[in-house]
């Protein structure tokens, strides 16, 4: 029997089971449902892993905390997450849905298969479906964006000429794209040429506005601005930003949007600042103008955007041989470089205007005060002074004035110490007057005794 046996082969040796207890059958039956939900879930990863972004159809089976379980027959169940429902969607029980397949996993706990409605994959398998065009490659999906239950884009092109890729996507009076706006509850849907130049491409992803000109700022960050008129800025930006978000994430450049008259205006400051340092504007600079236009107008002695300025709309007409509205933007485009200019120079000239005007600020406040304080010292000291010089030459006269010291002849010790001192030290002082004029009073009354 051995003989028999190869490498490989697998042997089955009988095991009497007489001699297992109770635990080791319990044990030997965990071990084999363990093994074939493993061999069904291996299974299921097999069947699975390569329809990842395939579209299947399912039930509602039940809801779990926001997500949905949904039946996709066979005893299999996927689960659609909370974060890829759409938000304007509701769904019952029992109620069929298609979805796109995301994720297929091997762990053992939870549900193997993710799907999802959120994801823009779902966007190109409707388009798959409804258009047989793009189902055999005659027309190509090049890029898709969402922003589920709101607004959707979608760039195509065809491999062949005489096929036009966003008529063929919408269909017979739009029958192919209204059965995927009903698919997905209302969302809506912008097809768009693809373009392998990216300015061209941006412009059509920024439907349904029209864009006046794209320019390429930043090429190797991948940054370009996108010039529209005033009446389709709103219409470009979309709501709360939304019709250039998606543009932006359908082209993959970062895409700026700027007032077509904002820009206008930006350029006729540039171009005045030029003319307001000297530095020549050339006619060709304005928008609108040609080469061979330029060359007319030197004919006829225009030579510069301030003469073009003063020119009638009129002779701008009949000198460049073109339209009305043409000669019009033409002559306002120089008006404008020509008021720029003349805001920079009335500028420049109220600056220096005012530089001269601006008298010269004290160093600190300190510095001022102890200026303005030297002057008040030195005042009240001399009105100090004088003060007491009046007074010093005032009480003499007053002495003489009362008494007449000169007939006089006997007078006590007493009485001439104190005229001593009284005349040694002549100060306006009140104690002194006073002292003195007693004084001579008693030397009075002395000498009147005595006679």
């Amino acid at each position: 029997a051995g003989d028999e046996i190869e490498l490989g082969d697998m042997l089955l040796i009988p095991l009497p089971t007489e001699e297992l207890g109770r635990i080791a059958a319990q044990t030997a039956k965990q071990i084999l449902v363990q093994k074939v939900r493993e061999a069904i879930r291996e299974k299921v990863y097999e069947e699975y892993v390569d329809k990842i972004g395939s579209l299947v159809n399912g039930t509602v089976k039940r809801f779990e905390r926001g997500d949905m379980i949904i039946d996709l027959g066979n005893n299999l169940e996927a689960i659609l997450p909370k974060q890829e429902q759409a938000r304007n969607e509701t769904w019952n029980q029992g109620e069929r849905v298609r979805v796109v397949i995301e994720d297929v996993s091997k762990d053992l706990k939870g549900q193997q298969i993710k799907v999802s409605r959120a994801s823009a994959a779902l966007l190109k398998r409707l388009f798959e479906m409804e258009v047989p065009e793009i189902y055999d490659d005659t027309v190509v999906i090049k890029s898709a964006v969402r922003e589920p239950g709101d607004r959707a884009k979608i760039a195509v092109t065809s491999n062949e000429k005489d096929v036009d890729p966003v008529g063929a996507c919408v269909g017979m009076k739009g029958s192919r794209v209204q059965a995927i706006i009903k698919e997905l509850r209302g969302e809506k849907i912008d097809i768009i040429e693809w373009s392998d130049e990216p300015s061209v491409f941006a412009a059509n992803a920024l439907s349904p506005a029209k864009v006046s000109q794209v320019r390429i700022t930043d090429i190797n960050n991948r940054k370009m601005e996108v010039i529209v008129n005033e009446d389709q800025l709103s219409l470009a930006i979309g709501k709360r930003g939304q019709n250039v978000r998606l543009a932006t994430r359908l082209v993959g450049w970062d895409i700026d949007i700027v007032s077509e008259e904002l820009l206008k205006k930006e350029i006729a400051q540039q171009m005045g600042k030029m003319m307001a340092s000297g530095e020549a504007v050339p006619i060709t600079a304005l928008e609108g103008v040609t080469a061979s236009q330029a060359a007319d107008l030197k004919e006829k002695g225009i030579n510069d955007v301030e003469t073009l300025a003063a020119t009638s709309v009129d002779d701008l007409v009949d000198i460049l041989d073109t339209s009305l509205d043409a000669a019009e933007k033409i002559v306002g485009a120089a008006k404008a470089i020509v008021e720029a200019r003349n805001l920079q120079v009335g500028a420049a000239d109220m600056e220096l205007e005012n530089s001269e005007e601006t008298p010269k600020t004290p160093e600190s406040s300190e510095t001022q005060t102890e200026e303005i304080s030297e002057p008040e010292e030195k005042l009240e000291t001399e009105n100090l002074e004088s003060e007491a010089e009046t007074r010093t030459e005032t009480v003499p006269e007053e002495s003489e004035e009362i008494v007449d010291l000169s007939p006089l002849e006997t007078v006590s010790e007493e009485s001439e110490e104190i005229l001593d001192i009284v005349k040694e030290e002549p100060i306006g002082e009140k104690l002194s007057e006073k002292l003195e004029v007693e004084t001579i009073e008693e030397a009075a009354e002395n000498s009147a005794e005595k006679e």
